[in-house]
C-alpha cells in the first residue's frame, strides 16, 4: 500500500475491533468499503504484533532525549543565566550532551519558554501557579472531573466466556463495543447489556461514554470506556444524547463548570462519590443534582422511559 493512500489509525483500529466481535474478513470488507487484502493484511500485523498504527515516516530525529529536556528545563529554571549561548554551554557541563544553541532554543520554545533567558524564571512562576490551581482543583469532587462524551457505536459483538460458550444463562451476556468519541482511533468497551438490550439494537448506536476511568480488562478485552445507562433491579436503558450531536461532543453541566481529569485515579475514587447523584428526573432526563446532562446547542441527554433511576 502506498504511503500516499495508508489508512488511518481509527480505520485500523475499526478493523481490528470488527475481527475481535467475530466479524469475517468479507463482511468488515462489505461495512468499511475496504478491498479485503486490505483488512486482511491491517488484522495480519495486528495478529503478528499487536499493531494497528502505520509505521512512522522517516524523518529528522528529536536532538535531545526526554531525561535530557527535563535536565535542560532544570538548568533554565534554576540558573537564570543572560544568553542562549550561556545557557547552551551549562547545559552542555551538566549533560555531557554535544548541542547547539539553536537546538537548546527550540527545544525551550517546545516546552513553551518565550523571550529572554533570564525571565525563565518567571514563565516557571507562572507554571507553579498553574500547577496550584491543578493541585486545588484535583480536591474538588464534582461531575466537571468527569470526561463524559458523545460516541456512536461502530460495532458490537457478544463476548464468549472463557470455554468458549456463548450461552449466558448465567445472566453474564456481555458486549465488545467498538466506539467512535471523536479521536483519532475508536475505544473498546465491555458492558453487561447482553441480557437487556439485542444486539442489533446495539449497532450504529448514539450513546454517552465515561472516557477517563482507568482501563481494565475483562475475559481477555481491555475496556476503554463506559457506556451510561439508566438501571433498576429488572432493567437496563442506555443514556440518549440529543438529536444532531456527533461523536466526540462533551456532555457538560452549567453549574458545575470546569476541565475532567485526564484519567480518574482509582484510589480517590471520584467516579464512584460522582455517581451517586446522577439519576434521571421525572421526565427521563439524565441529571447529577439537577443539573441536566447537556451537550451545547444541542440538547439534553435522556433515558428512553426510566425516571428517578441510577445511573452507571
Amino acid at each position: 500500500m502506498g504511503r500516499g493512500k495508508e489508512l488511518s489509525d481509527f480505520q485500523r483500529g475499526t478493523v481490528v475491533g470488527c475481527h475481535i466481535c467475530n466479524k469475517s474478513v468479507r463482511e468488515i470488507s462489505a461495512l468499511l468499503n475496504l478491498p479485503r487484502s486490505t483488512v486482511s493484511y491491517v488484522i495480519r500485523n495486528w495478529k503478528n504484533g499487536g499493531i494497528t498504527t502505520a509505521l512512522p515516516r522517516s524523518g529528522r530525529p528529536h536532538k535531545l532525549k526526554e531525561e535530557q529536556r527535563q535536565m535542560l528545563e532544570r538548568v533554565a529554571m534554576e540558573t537564570c543565566l543572560t544568553s542562549i549561548q550561556a545557557l547552551t554551554a551549562e547545559f552542555q557541563n551538566a549533560s555531557g550532551a554535544k548541542v547547539s544553541s539553536k537546538t537548546i532554543r527550540r527545544e525551550l520554545r517546545d516546552m513553551g519558554y518565550r523571550g529572554r533567558v533570564s525571565s525563565y524564571r518567571k514563565t516557571t512562576k507562572a507554571g507553579e501557579k498553574v500547577k496550584k490551581k491543578q493541585e486545588d482543583h484535583s480536591q474538588e469532587v464534582d461531575v466537571s472531573r468527569l470526561d463524559l462524551r458523545v460516541g456512536r457505536v461502530i460495532t458490537a459483538g457478544k463476548i464468549p466466556h472463557e470455554d468458549g460458550d456463548d450461552d449466558d444463562d448465567d445472566g453474564g451476556g456481555l458486549y465488545m463495543e467498538l466506539i467512535d468519541v471523536g479521536e483519532a482511533s475508536p475505544r473498546k468497551a465491555v458492558s453487561n447489556l447482553a441480557k437487556h438490550i439485542p444486539l442489533d439494537q446495539m449497532q450504529n448506536r448514539m450513546v454517552v461514554v465515561l472516557c477517563n476511568l482507568s482501563p481494565f480488562e475483562t475475559r481477555g478485552v481491555e475496556s476503554q470506556a463506559v457506556i451510561l445507562c439508566a438501571r433498576s433491579a429488572d432493567k437496563v436503558e442506555i443514556i440518549e444524547p440529543p438529536s444532531w450531536a456527533l461523536p466526540g461532543e462533551r456532555v457538560t453541566f452549567q453549574q458545575f463548570p470546569g476541565e475532567p481529569d485526564e484519567e480518574l485515579k482509582p484510589e480517590l475514587k471520584v467516579w464512584e462519590q460522582v455517581q451517586s447523584d446522577l439519576r434521571t428526573d421525572a421526565h427521563c432526563v439524565a441529571i447529577y443534582k439537577g443539573a441536566p446532562f447537556e451537550v451545547s446547542g444541542k440538547g439534553v441527554c435522556k433515558a428512553q422511559t426510566m425516571i428517578d433511576c441510577e445511573i452507571k
